[in-house]
């Protein structure tokens, strides 16, 4: 007989497993970590058994989906749920600089997603952030350029990254995976990733969905591999490092106590 383990334990064998995958990378055992287990666990167990790069508090989860104009980095996809303006400010870094090493996009541009392009739409984060945005020292170039909707999301001609809080993105990426699993040419390779880099931490993370497929498991693999032979993670790490005069996102939260 088959004895299904209660939700805490199964929960725990999860955590336990995320916990020896990231240890086998800090440890030089393994070159990264790919990971369809709790998203949460995933990234806690990252942030501690890896460390966090010079400025990062909260690590971004960024997928890239592909769009009419190109390729577009969303992040964060589900990490921060229920960030401030300065921990988004940090998320565009991020981006702009996966943006450039990954996909070498040249001067990113980076928008704020929202529910309309007027000034002062949307709740107090997306009134609040785009000031924080705009002063920003975004690496490889790259610059904000102000709010987009979700159908910039789509048509990718407004931005090149966009910026949102992982509730959000979460509930869009998802979405919009679903749609285009509905529209897509049949034999179309250039579908959205069911998997997310973890940016932020020290080490490749690649996080799929927790019901991805072989195929799915499979892509987040080779996406693993991919930034591992690039040599992405440490060159993105080098990008965001701020220059003398521009104090981190970070030093926002402390002074406030976190966010």
């Amino acid at each position: 007989m088959i004895r299904a383990a209660a939700p805490d334990q199964a929960l725990s064998r999860v955590e336990s497993g995320v916990r020896t995958a990231i240890l086998a990378v800090a440890q030089g055992h393994a070159d990264a970590v790919v990971s369809a287990g709790n998203t949460g666990a995933t990234v806690t167990s990252a942030a501690l058994g890896l460390g966090r790069w010079p400025g990062v508090r909260r690590p971004a989860l960024a997928a890239v989906l592909p769009t009419v104009a190109g390729r577009l980095v969303l992040l964060d996809v589900g990490s921060s749920v229920d960030p401030d303006e300065h921990t988004l400010a940090m998320h565009a870094r991020l981006g702009a600089a996966y943006a450039a090493v990954v996909h070498g996009v040249a001067a990113p541009r980076v928008g704020l997603l929202t529910i309309g392009t007027e000034r002062g739409k949307g709740d107090r984060l997306r009134r609040a952030a785009p000031a924080v945005l705009a002063a920003l020292d975004l690496p490889a170039g790259g610059h904000y350029t102000g709010l987009v909707e979700g159908n910039d999301v789509v048509t990718g001609t407004a931005a090149d990254v966009v910026v949102t809080d992982g509730f959000t993105g979460n509930v869009l990426l998802k979405g919009l995976e679903t749609a285009y699993a509905l529209i897509r040419p049949p034999g179309t390779d250039d579908v959205p990733p069911r998997a997310a880099i973890l940016l932020g931490v020290g080490g490749t993370v690649v996080v799929c969905h927790g019901a991805a497929s072989a195929d799915d498991i499979a892509a987040g693999i080779a996406l693993a591999a991919d930034l591992h032979r690039r040599a992405a993670v440490p060159v993105i790490a080098d990008l965001i490092q701020f220059p003398a005069g521009h104090p981190s996102p970070a030093a926002h939260e402390d002074s406030r106590g976190g966010s």
